[in-house]
C-alpha cells in the first residue's frame, strides 16, 4: 500500500505540473491586462500602463513567469509559499488564505451534510423499490440534478430568504396551511417506514397529529420570532437520535444497543447542565472538548457494556453524543435567536455575504455564532441538495446492484435479521463505487462554488478565481487552481485507502 501511494504521489505530481502549465498559458492569453488602462482617460495612463507591465513581467516570455511562479510555489515545501501578488500589489497567498478559510466553511459543512443524507435517501430508496416514497425522492432528485445552480439559487434567496424574513413581521401558520404541511410531511415518512397498512396509517396519524400540535403551537406562542426552548431540546434530540442510530447499526431488538444509546443521551444531557455556566460564553475550545468528552464517555459505555455487537454499539454512542453536542449548538443558539433578530432589524437571514458587516452582537459569541449560521445557510442548502442528487442516484443504483448478488440472498437464507444484511453485507459493499463519487463531488464542489459564491456574495475562492480572470491575472487563479487540484488528488488518495478499509481483498 506505501509503494502504491507513492507512485500515485508522483503521477499526480506530474498531471498537476503539466496541467498547471496548461492553465497558466490559458489564462495569460484569454486577455490583455491592459484593457482598463489603454481605454483610460487619465493623463497618468502611460506612466501606469509601463508600471503594470513592469509589475506583472507582461514584457517576459510566459514560460519566465511561469518558471518564477512555479518556484515560488517550491518554497511551499520549506514552509515559504509565495504565490506571488495580484495586480494591485496584494499578497496572494494572504488573499487564498482568506478566500479558502471562507469556502472551505461553506464546502465542508454542504459535502458531510450531502453525503449523510444523500446515502441515507439512496438506501432508503433500494429497499422502498418502486414505492410512493422510492418515486418522490426520484422524482425530486432529478429535479435538483436538473436545475442550475444559479436559478436554484436565486430562488432560495427570494422565497427561503426575502419571504421568510417578511412573514417573521407577523409569524403565524393558518389552519389550512398547518393542514397540508403536516399531511406532506406525514405521507413521507409513512413511506419511508413502509409496512402493512396498520403500520403505515399508525406512522401517518401519529406524524400528522404531532406535526399539526407543534405547528399551531407555534403559532399561538410567536415560538418563531422568540422560541422558548429548555435543555428537553438537546435531551430530547439526544433521545431521538438513539433510536434512530439504534435502527441503523444493530435494529431496535438489540436491546442492549437501545440502553447504551439512551444511558449516552442523557449522561451528556447532565453533563451539559453541569457545564451551563461556562456554555453561556464559551470558546471554540472548551465546546470541542466537551465534544471530545461526549465521544470518550460513548467509547467507553459501548466498549465494556457492548457485548457482542460491541463495534456496532460503540459507533451508535459515538454519533448519539455528537447529536446532543449538535443539539446543544442548537439550543443555545436560540435562547439568543430573539435578540438576534432585533440586531438585525428583523430580517435574520441574509441572502449576501458571508457575515454582517460591523455586527454589533459580535462580542457575544452565540450572537456572532448565529450571525455566521445564518449566512451559511441559503449556500449551503443550495450546494447540498445539488449534491445529494448525485449521491442518492449512486447509492440507490449500487445498493440495487449489491441487494441482487448471490452472497445477499444466502444472508437472507441463513435467517440473518434482515437490518443485518443491508448493513453489514450490502452497504459495504455498495460503498466502494460511492467512495469514488464521494472524492470527486468535494473537489468539483470548489469549482462549482464559484457560481453560488457569486450569487450570495460571498467573499471566497470563487470571487478571487472569478475576479483574477476578469483582470487577466493569473497569481489569483493559478493560486485557486493549486486548492482544487490538490483536494482532488487528496481526495482521491483517501478513496483508495478507504477501498482497502472497506474491502480488505484490495489489499492483496
Amino acid at each position: 500500500m506505501f509503494k502504491f501511494i507513492l507512485k500515485r504521489l508522483g503521477i499526480s505530481a506530474v498531471v498537476m505540473l503539466i496541467s498547471s502549465a496548461i492553465m497558466y498559458v490559458l489564462v495569460i492569453n484569454s486577455g490583455d491586462p491592459l484593457k482598463d488602462l489603454r481605454e483610460s482617460t487619465d493623463p497618468n495612463r502611460d506612466n501606469m500602463i509601463a508600471q503594470r507591465t513592469e509589475w506583472m513581467g507582461l514584457n517576459d516570455p510566459w514560460y519566465t513567469r511561469y518558471w518564477d511562479w512555479l518556484r515560488g510555489v517550491g518554497g511551499c515545501f520549506k514552509g515559504q509559499c509565495d504565490l506571488g501578488s495580484n495586480r494591485s500589489g496584494q499578497d496572494v497567498t494572504h488573499m487564498l488564505g482568506i478566500a479558502a478559510n471562507s469556502t472551505m466553511r461553506l464546502v465542508v459543512l454542504a459535502t458531510i451534510l450531502a453525503i449523510v443524507l444523500g446515502i441515507f435517501f439512496g438506501m432508503m430508496t433500494a429497499i422502498r423499490q418502486y414505492s410512493g416514497f422510492d418515486y418522490v425522492v426520484t422524482f425530486a432528485a432529478f429535479v435538483f440534478y436538473s436545475l442550475p445552480a444559479f436559478v436554484f439559487a436565486v430562488l432560495l434567496k427570494e422565497y427561503a430568504a426575502i419571504r421568510f424574513n417578511n412573514w417573521l413581521k407577523d409569524p403565524t401558520i393558518s389552519l389550512l396551511t398547518s393542514l397540508l404541511i403536516a399531511a406532506v410531511f406525514a405521507l413521507f415518512v409513512e413511506a419511508m417506514i413502509g409496512g402493512n397498512r396498520k403500520r403505515r396509517l399508525i406512522s401517518f396519524g401519529v406524524t400528522f397529529a404531532v406535526l399539526l400540535a407543534a405547528l399551531q403551537g407555534m403559532s399561538a406562542t410567536g415560538f418563531v420570532s422568540n422560541p422558548s426552548v429548555g435543555i428537553w431540546l438537546p435531551l430530547g434530540l439526544g433521545l431521538i437520535a438513539a433510536v434512530l442510530f439504534t435502527s441503523l447499526f444493530t435494529g431496535l431488538s438489540n436491546k442492549r444497543t437501545l440502553y447504551n444509546t439512551l444511558g449516552t443521551a442523557v449522561i451528556a444531557t447532565v453533563i451539559l447542565q453541569i457545564s451551563e455556566s461556562q456554555l453561556w460564553e464559551p470558546s471554540w475550545g472548551f465546546l470541542f472538548l466537551l465534544l471530545a468528552i461526549f465521544v470518550a464517555i460513548a467509547v467507553v459505555l459501548g466498549y465494556f457494556t457492548g457485548g457482542y455487537a460491541r463495534r456496532a454499539v460503540l459507533w451508535a454512542n459515538v454519533w448519539t453524543g455528537a447529536s446532543v453536542w449538535l443539539a446543544a449548538l442548537m439550543y443555545y443558539a436560540l435562547r439568543y435567536w430573539g435578540d438576534y433578530v432585533t440586531l438585525s432589524s428583523g430580517r435574520p437571514i441574509s441572502t449576501i455575504g458571508s457575515q454582517t458587516p460591523n455586527f454589533r452582537g459580535s462580542e457575544v459569541f452565540w450572537l456572532q455564532f448565529t450571525d455566521v449560521a445564518t449566512h451559511l445557510l441559503l449556500p449551503t442548502i443550495s450546494l447540498t441538495l445539488m449534491s445529494i442528487a448525485s449521491y442518492t442516484r449512486y447509492t440507490r443504483s449500487a445498493m440495487l446492484e449489491v441487494l441482487n448478488q448471490d452472497y445477499v440472498r444466502t444472508a437472507r437464507a441463513k435467517g440473518l435479521p434482515e437490518h443485518t444484511v443491508i448493513t453489514r453485507h450490502a452497504f459495504r459493499n455498495a460503498m466502494i463505487p460511492i467512495t469514488t463519487i464521494i472524492a470527486f463531488d468535494f473537489a468539483s464542489l470548489i469549482g462549482g462554488a464559484v457560481i453560488t459564491e457569486t450569487v450570495f456574495g460571498w467573499k471566497g475562492m470563487g470571487n478571487m478565481f472569478k475576479v483574477g480572470l476578469d483582470q487577466v491575472d493569473p497569481a489569483p487563479v493559478m493560486a485557486f487552481f493549486l486548492v482544487t487540484g490538490g483536494a482532488a488528488i487528496l481526495m482521491n488518495m483517501l478513496a483508495d485507502i478507504t477501498y482497502a478499509y472497506i474491502d480488505p481483498r484490495i489489499r492483496r
